[in-house]
């Protein structure tokens, strides 16, 4: 793939990771926020407002405000670019290697932009189970950084392998 393809493409996916989890947010704090849980097939999956001053499950959540500063938006801020130089740079990336950096970085921009703009917290507002056992509340930008780390295990096991 050209230089400019692969640019296009990064630029594209990052525009859509990122414009579908604020557009999914907006409608989760217009709609959800003031409403109690909302149950779907059989209480499988909910739709459930929450505000995250956390990472993953809440981890961080009771840290001093500078130390949250500094470990959820400064590390992962550095941590995200890191990520999108190598892809723009690298040169050996093979298309499902590229696609899966691009989901991780556009999910986590989708958060990283939720904590620089929403006082720290990221909004939250799905939840998937079976009665007592369930995930915790996650967003679109959660389910787009998993989707990049299982094609990076697809590419990694399945493709790079045979």
């Amino acid at each position: 793939m050209t230089g400019a393809k692969k640019l296009i493409l990064i630029v594209f996916v990052l525009f859509l990771c990122v414009g579908c989890d604020r557009a999914t947010k907006v409608v989760a704090k217009n709609y959800l926020a003031s409403s109690p849980a909302m149950s779907f097939m059989g209480d499988v999956f909910r739709l459930q407002y929450a505000e995250n001053k956390g990472a993953f499950l809440s981890l961080g959540a009771k840290l001093p405000e500078k130390a949250g500063f500094w470990f959820l938006i400064i590390v992962p801020g550095l941590f995200l670019s890191g990520i999108l130089g190598y892809i723009c740079f690298a040169k050996s990336l093979r298309s499902g290697q590229l696609m899966a950096f691009t989901l991780i970085v556009g999910g986590g921009l989708g958060n990283l932009y939720d904590r620089i703009f929403n006082n720290g917290s990221v909004i939250d507002f799905m939840n998937i189970g079976i009665g007592f056992v369930r995930t915790g509340i996650f967003n679109v930008a959660d389910v787009v950084i998993m989707a990049g780390f299982g094609l990076l295990l697809l590419d990694y096991y399945v493709i790079q392998k045979n």
